[in-house]
């Protein structure tokens, strides 16, 4: 039951910290698990975002599978209701008021605002990421070659990683 609680608790608050999109809470997610909890390794986060993403569906997919791992399907269903439940309230309050105020000047300010805040947090998501994954040099090479392609060039991200896990398996 104290797991449960703990799930609940920390989905609750990701989920009203998610701002800019939920990958943005990916760094304090790991922490929490991996870290403060201990629920799972870096590298079993970083594998089950991995299967996340490749699934089709929303990008937070990782959340059911943390609870499934710490709690089986009472986990599952806890940290889903908590990671989804309130930002969706939130959400559904919030946008009267911001469609209404549209076409106000600080509504253009906030946006371009949060900019840069979004894409730093994004961003620290993929350091996260490739530091968990990368457990040594050649992994580190293929994080870094998979990045520069999937920022240059027009390939659809599940090649990218798929190729990645097919050179990952011949140099780990």
């Amino acid at each position: 039951m104290a797991i449960l609680l703990s799930l609940a608790i920390i989905f609750t608050e990701l989920s009203l910290m998610a701002f800019g999109g939920g990958i943005t809470i990916l760094p304090e997610m790991q922490r929490q698990v991996v870290e403060v909890h201990q629920w799972m390794s870096a590298q079993e986060f970083s594998a089950l975002f991995a299967m996340a993403q490749a699934a089709p569906g929303p990008n937070m997919m990782i959340v059911p599978l943390i609870g499934w791992h710490v709690a089986g399907w009472a986990g599952l269903l806890v940290s889903s209701v908590a990671k989804f439940g309130p930002s969706s309230l939130v959400t559904i309050l919030v946008l009267g008021a911001w469609k209404r105020f549209k076409d106000r000047p600080w509504r253009r300010i906030v946006q371009t605002g949060l900019v840069p805040v979004t894409v730093g947090l994004v961003t620290a998501s993929g350091v996260l990421i490739a530091e968990a994954s990368a457990t040594n040099w050649q992994l580190a090479l293929l994080v870094l070659v998979a990045t520069l392609v999937s920022m240059n060039k027009r390939i659809h991200p599940l090649w990218i990683l798929a190729g990645g896990a097919v050179l990952g398996l011949l140099v780990a």
